[in-house]
C-alpha cells in the first residue's frame, strides 16, 4: 500500500510527465550469527531502502535510475570518480540497455554465482567465486533478443581499464553463460556458468579460470512447499574448500525464516534469522 501511495503522489505532482513513476521498496533482516574463526556469537540486523525511478520519452526511449540507502545513510553517485554509492542510471530501447554507475560488469551480471545459504547475513556469500569486476563509476551495455543476452562492460576510464564481455542463453528449464574479463594489468579470467531445473530441484554450476587458480562451485536447491533446502560445495583451488547446507521457510507476506551452516574444513560458520522484503 505504501508503495502505491507514494507512486501515486509523485505522479500527481508531476503533471505533464504521465509516463514517469517512482517506487520505493525495502528489505530488512535480523538474527544471530556464529563466527567460527573468532569463536564468537553475535546479533546482526540491517535495513535497506531502494528508490526506483522510470520514465519513457515521446519516442519510446525508456530511462530510469535507482539508488539504495543502507541503515539511515547512503551515497548517490559521482560523475568521474572511482566510487559510486549503490546507484545506477540507464536508458533502454528495443532490447538494448545502457547502464552507468554501480555495475559489477558483464561477467558478474550474466554468469553469476551458485546458491548460498543463510539469512543473507555473515555466511551468505561464502560460496561465491570472485569476479575481477569494474571500477565504479562503470558502464554496462546489455542486449537481449529472445533467449539470448549479450553484455559488455568497462570500468571508469580515469582509474581503471577493466573490460568484460559475456553471453547467456536462458530458458525456463536451463541456462548457460560464458564470460571473459581483463583487468588491463595482465590479469584476466574466463567464467562459465549454468543451471538446470529438474522438477522441484535446481542445480547450478560455476567454473572460472584465473592465471593462478581454477575454482569451481556447485549448488542444489530443493523446493518442498513453503520450504527450500540448499546445499553447495566450492573449491577455490587454493587449498580452501567450503561446504554449506541451509534452509528457508516462506512465512508469507514477504518474510522468510532462514538459516545455514558452512564449513571450510577448519572452522564452522552459522546463522539463523528472519529476512523481510517490503
Amino acid at each position: 500500500m505504501k508503495k502505491i501511495l507514494l507512486a501515486t503522489s509523485v505522479l500527481a505532482a508531476t503533471t505533464g510527465f504521465a509516463a514517469a513513476e517512482v517506487t520505493v521498496s525495502g528489505s530488512a533482516r535480523m538474527g544471530v550469527v556464529y563466527n567460527g574463526a573468532a569463536n564468537d556469537t553475535f546479533f546482526s540486523s540491517r535495513v535497506r531502502v531502494v528508490f526506483n525511478m522510470v520514465g519513457t520519452t515521446d519516442g519510446g526511449l525508456e530511462f530510469g535510475a535507482s539508488v539504495r540507502a543502507d541503515q539511515i545513510g547512503g551515497n548517490g553517485g559521482t560523475s568521474t570518480g572511482d566510487t559510486n554509492g549503490d546507484s545506477t542510471v540507464y536508458v533502454a530501447m528495443n532490447g538494448l540497455k545502457l547502464t552507468m554507475g554501480d555495475v559489477g560488469g558483464a561477467s558478474d551480471a550474466l554468469v553469476g554465482q551458485v546458491s548460498g545459504v543463510g539469512y543473507e547475513g555473515f555466511i551468505d556469500g561464502l560460496q561465491e567465486i570472485g569476479f575481477i569486476g569494474t571500477t565504479k563509476t562503470a558502464v554496462y551495455a546489455e542486449y537481449t533478443t529472445g533467449a539470448l543476452t549479450f553484455g559488455v562492460s568497462s570500468g571508469q576510464t580515469v582509474t581503471g581499464e577493466e573490460i568484460s564481455v559475456a553471453a547467456k542463453y536462458s530458458t525456463d528449464a536451463f541456462s548457460v553463460a560464458l564470460g571473459y574479463e581483463d583487468a588491463g594489468s595482465g590479469v584476466d579470467a574466463i567464467h562459465v556458468g549454468g543451471s538446470a531445473t529438474f522438477g522441484a530441484a535446481t542445480v547450478k554450476v560455476r567454473i572460472s579460470d584465473y592465471p593462478a587458480a581454477t575454482p569451481y562451485a556447485l549448488s542444489v536447491d530443493y523446493k518442498a512447499g513453503a520450504a527450500t533446502i540448499t546445499a553447495f560445495y566450492t573449491d577455490f583451488d587454493t587449498g580452501t574448500e567450503h561446504i554449506g547446507i541451509g534452509a528457508a521457510y516462506d512465512l508469507g507476506g514477504g518474510a522468510s525464516l532462514k538459516g545455514g551452516i558452512v564449513s571450510n574444513g577448519t572452522d564452522e560458520f552459522a546463522d539463523l534469522g528472519i529476512s523481510m522484503s517490503f
